[in-house]
């Protein structure tokens, strides 16, 4: 799987263990990710805490670790729960970011982002378990998967 699907998972799981409970310590977070399956260091939490954007609170006497406001709505929180729930890696060329899913899902993942209406997106085409997503004039395939990747962990 490329790097940018394994970090998309791996920041999912990120989101779901910050968002469960109160955990306190980047160390903690490697632990739990590892019993995820995500055998991490403490530098590559930390920055996969600022990509979905996880911040330290303080109160009542404990600090811990929480997601910012989830800063999408409407079609944007469809497409996020879509991201999450069915891709499973985000890589680019060109003007394209290729998006694969399971058997079966590419077409539910493709509709989500035209629904979206991303002014970086142009089109998409999908097929059983791939969808291309076109980026549109000005836009770099790269930095649409990116988008994507960041939307898919709730940025």
């Amino acid at each position: 799987m490329s790097p940018m699907g394994t970090a998309a998972a791996r920041r999912r799981a990120l989101r779901a263990i910050v968002a469960s409970g109160a955990v306190s310590s980047q160390w903690r977070l490697v632990e739990l990710l590892a019993a995820e399956g995500y055998r991490v260091t403490q530098a590559t939490v930390s920055r996969d805490l600022d990509a979905i954007g996880a911040v330290k609170e303080s109160g009542d006497g404990v600090v811990r670790y929480v997601l910012a406001d989830d800063r999408a709505t409407g079609e944007h929180a469809v497409l996020a729960r879509t991201i999450a729930g069915f891709v499973e890696a985000i890589v680019s060329s060109g003007n394209l970011a290729v998006v694969k899913t399971p058997p079966g899902a590419a077409q539910m993942v493709a509709s989500a982002i035209d629904g979206a209406a991303l002014p970086t997106v142009a089109g998409t085409v999908a097929g059983d378990d791939t969808a291309l997503v076109v980026a549109a004039e000005g836009t770099t395939g790269r930095r649409l998967a990116e988008q994507l990747e960041r939307i898919g962990a709730g940025r």
